[in-house]
C-alpha cells in the first residue's frame, strides 16, 4: 500500500477489538519508562563509558570473532583460559582480557540502566499486573524492568526455573503467565556447560553483582549485533533457544509494544509468520504524523495479509506516562 492510503489517527489500547494473548516487548517498552535506556548500542557505549572502557586490544578480540556480542567473547576466553591450564600454559594474558571486557560491561550497562532505588515499587506492581494478562510475554531486552515486575508481585507468573534456579525445560506449563527472555538477560548465567541457571540475587543486587559470577560462568544476555550474531547466540544457548522456539509455536492475537522488529531481528518476524499469528495489535508512539504514517506502512507491509490494529502507545498500561521516571542531571563539579 502506498502511504497516502495511511492516516494518522490511532486507536486507544482497550478499545481493541480482540485480545492480545501475547506481549513482545521491545526496546521503547523499556525507553517509555527510563529514556537512558535509548542507547543504540551497548558494545558502542562500553567503548566510551569513563571509567575502564574497552581497549583496542579488547576491540580485536571482538574483531576476530566477528561479533559485538559480550556473552560470545567472554565465553570464548573462559574456554581459552581452561585449556591453557589444562595444558599448563600461561592464561594470565586471556584470563587479563576477560576481566578488563567484563569490567567494562559494567560499567556500560550501569551507565545505562535506572538504579533500582529510583524506581518506586508501585511502579513494578503496575507493569506486573498488566504482564498478567497475557498467556506469554516476550521480551527482546535484556534490562532488569520486567524481572523486578515479576519479583514485586510473583503472583500469577509460572516458574521455569527449578528448586537450585537452573532452567528445566522439562517443567509442566500451568496456567500462570510465562515470561520468556528471548534475548536472555542480566538476571541469567550462561554456566561452564553450556546451561542456564537464574542469578541468586533480587532487587539492587541483581544489577551491582550481574558480572561477578563463579569461574566459568558469564551473563547471558545478547547484546546489539547483527542479525547472524543473534542468531549463533541464541543456537548455542538451551534456553534462549527454547524461548525462540515457543515464540515460533504462539497461539492467539500478539501485541507488539515498543518494538520495530528491524532487520537485525527478522528472525522474530519469522517466528512469528512460523506460528502462523493473524492477529497483530501494533505500539505506535505519536511522535508526529509523519512517523505515525511511515509506521503504519512499514508494519502493514510487514504484516501483509493480517489484520493489524494499530494504536497510541500512551494509551497503553507500559507506556502511561505516570510510569516514566525522570532521568537525574549528572551534578555538575565546581570550580576551585
Amino acid at each position: 500500500m502506498e502511504l497516502d492510503a495511511f492516516d494518522a489517527s490511532l486507536g486507544q489500547w482497550p478499545h481493541l477489538p480482540f485480545h492480545c494473548t501475547g506481549l513482545l516487548l521491545g526496546n521503547g517498552a523499556s525507553r517509555a519508562l527510563w529514556r537512558n535506556f535509548a542507547y543504540d548500542s551497548l558494545f558502542e557505549r562500553a567503548q566510551k563509558v569513563r571509567n575502564k572502557p574497552l581497549g583496542q586490544t579488547d576491540l580485536a578480540l571482538f574483531k576476530s570473532m566477528g561479533t559485538e556480542n559480550f556473552e560470545q567473547v567472554l565465553s570464548a576466553l573462559n574456554t581459552t583460559v581452561r585449556v591453557n591450564a589444562a595444558l599448563a600454559i600461561s592464561a594470565s594474558a586471556p584470563l587479563n582480557r576477560y576481566y578488563a571486557i567484563k569490567e567494562a560491561l559494567i560499567h556500560a550497562m550501569r551507565s545505562a540502566h535506572i538504579p533500582f532505588r529510583l524506581l518506586p515499587g508501585e511502579h513494578l506492581q503496575a507493569m506486573a499486573r498488566h504482564l498478567r494478562e497475557y498467556t506469554t510475554v516476550y521480551s527482546s531486552n535484556y534490562d532488569l524492568l520486567v524481572t523486578w515486575a515479576v519479583e514485586q508481585a510473583p503472583e500469577g507468573f509460572d516458574e521455569l526455573f527449578d528448586v537450585d534456579l537452573g532452567f528445566d525445560v522439562r517443567r509442566v506449563r500451568s496456567d500462570a503467565t510465562r515470561v520468556l527472555h528471548l534475548h536472555g538477560g542480566l538476571h541469567l548465567i550462561r554456566q561452564v556447560d553450556g546451561t542456564t541457571r537464574k542469578r541468586n540475587a533480587v532487587g539492587s543486587a541483581l544489577l551491582d553483582g550481574f558480572a561477578i559470577n563463579q569461574p566459568g560462568e558469564v551473563p547471558l544476555f545478547v547484546n546489539e549485533g547483527r542479525r547472524e550474531d543473534k542468531l549463533r547466540a541464541i543456537r548455542q544457548s538451551d534456553y534462549l533457544s527454547w524461548c525462540h522456539a515457543q515464540l515460533a509455536q504462539h497461539q492467539g492475537p500478539l501485541c507488539l509494544f515498543g518494538h520495530s522488529l528491524g532487520e537485525q531481528d527478522r528472525y522474530l518476524l519469522e517466528a512469528i509468520e512460523q506460528a502462523g499469528v493473524q492477529q497483530l495489535a501494533v505500539s505506535i508512539f505519536p511522535l508526529s504524523d509523519a512517523w505515525i504514517l511511515s509506521q503504519k506502512h512499514y508494519f502493514t507491509t510487514l504484516f501483509a495479509g493480517r489484520e493489524v490494529q494499530f494504536f497510541d502507545a500512551t494509551s497503553h498500561p507500559l507506556g502511561a506516562p505516570s510510569l516514566n521516571v525522570p532521568v537525574p542531571k549528572p551534578a555538575v563539579k565546581r570550580k576551585r
